[in-house]
């Protein structure tokens, strides 16, 4: 069996099903992890969701920000509807219910036992070990499946931006929710720049936000994270592209701004596979 992590598919149905003839996808044999972010800026979101879910079994899925998006969408979150979504499709669609639900259920991380890999969408706090995320995720699985509505009517939000023990309640979950699906840079404190899109800083001082000059580095680069010995697969950042360094995998490669999709072997010498995207959206220098 083979084990193929996929990145950022944000509805480019068309490029994830080449994608899967390159790779010679067999559902009696491999499985697909997915980074999340399934949907949205792409022109097919409910093509690439039912494609996913058709899946089953073959396909581990976590939640990417643009997923908490569409959830929040359908439990009533309409102001937070932005101008470059492609979600109506699905919220029209007649077997939206089930979409919907298999999405609620799929989790913020996941770490398959006795192989130590660990799948999440964005990134961690240089303060957490894997253990830890997978608890913290597992909180806000708990919060969002008891009460969808009353989650995302909190979800949204850059504060706080600094992790402690000590958070609790809708602090603590957005916190981690944000952490999970939208992190790219932080300092070695912990505080997190949730605003910070483009390439990655090198060691950047003074900037915007961070009084006192602390330097923002890419989340997995700073130095002594607790994290340091999980190997990591994750996307969300499309302007870093395509990295297999620090004991981490950065898949997602722009697929939707004219990049490629792109797959690894987590199970071979890592080599990554891509088809290329003919670019649906226009770079706004953030990525995903």
């Amino acid at each position: 069996m083979a084990r193929y992590a996929i990145g950022d598919v944000q509805g480019c149905a068309a490029e994830l099903r080449a994608l899967l003839a390159t790779l010679e996808f067999s559902a009696d044999r491999d499985q697909l992890w997915f980074v999340g972010d399934l949907v949205n800026r792409g022109p097919e979101s409910l093509a690439s969701l039912r494609l996913i879910r058709a899946l089953g079994d073959n396909a581990v899925v976590v939640l990417g920000n643009h997923d908490l998006h569409l959830l929040a969408l359908a439990y009533g979150a309409e102001l937070r509807r932005k101008p470059g979504d492609t979600l109506d499709d699905i919220l029209r669609a007649p077997d939206r219910d089930p979409l919907l639900q298999w999405l609620l259920e799929r989790p913020l991380a996941y770490q398959e036992a006795g192989r130590g890999d660990l799948l999440i969408h964005a990134g961690l706090v240089p303060q957490w070990t894997a253990a830890e995320a997978l608890a913290l995720a597992q909180e806000v699985q708990a919060a969002l499946r008891r009460s969808p509505e009353g989650f995302f009517a909190d979800m949204y939000g850059d504060k706080p931006d600094r992790w402690s023990d000590a958070l609790a309640g809708t602090e603590r979950l957005r916190f981690i929710v944000n952490t999970l699906t939208r992190l790219r840079v932080c300092t070695a404190a912990g505080r997190v720049a949730l605003k910070a899109k483009g390439p990655p800083p090198r060691a950047r001082k003074g900037h915007a936000g961070r009084p006192g000059g602390e330097a923002l580095l890419p989340w997995f680069e700073v130095p002594g994270r607790a994290s340091g010995a999980t190997r990591i697969i994750f996307g969300h950042w499309s302007t870093l592209g395509y990295v297999n360094t620090h004991g981490v995998i950065g898949l997602d490669t722009g697929c939707v701004w004219g990049g490629a999709l792109t797959a690894v072997n987590l199970d071979e010498p890592i080599r990554p596979i891509s088809v290329s995207c003919p670019g649906y959206r226009q770079p706004d220098g953030g990525g995903s």
